[in-house]
């Protein structure tokens, strides 16, 4: 599991560079259009962490909790959109976008857990 939570620590970082170099007016670069490489940067960690068995758990519990604030963290922002009349562009498609990498990374890592708890039961 370590080695998806890096992958979806490096998605995101991807994400966050495209966003912020291809998809921002160079003229007007904001750097909140790398939120999702700000959110990838740890997740990316954890998982390195985690190749070591001794820190697994720990680690991919807090990758976890990235996970979901990187789930939930771009709907406060296109609920303020959707407020104001939701018009789909680059800054919206790449909310979601890091909504749904977190979102299906956390749904992995639960996945993963569970399947954890039920292998030491046995």
């Amino acid at each position: 599991m370590h080695r998806i939570v890096v992958l979806f620590g490096t998605l995101l970082i991807i994400l966050g560079l495209v966003a912020y170099f291809l998809l921002s007016d160079p003229d007007a670069r904001s750097i909140t259009a790398m939120i999702p490489a700000f959110a990838g940067l740890p997740i990316l960690i954890c998982g390195l962490i985690a190749a070591k068995p001794g820190a697994r758990k720990h680690a991919m519990h807090v990758a976890m909790v990235f996970a979901l604030l990187g789930a939930v963290a771009p709907w406060m922002r296109l609920a303020k959109s959707f407020s104001e009349g939701f018009e789909l562009n680059e800054k919206t498609g790449v909310q979601l976008t890091m909504s749904g990498l977190c979102l299906v990374l956390l749904i992995l890592g639960i996945r993963s857990f569970i399947a954890a708890r039920r292998a030491s039961e046995a």
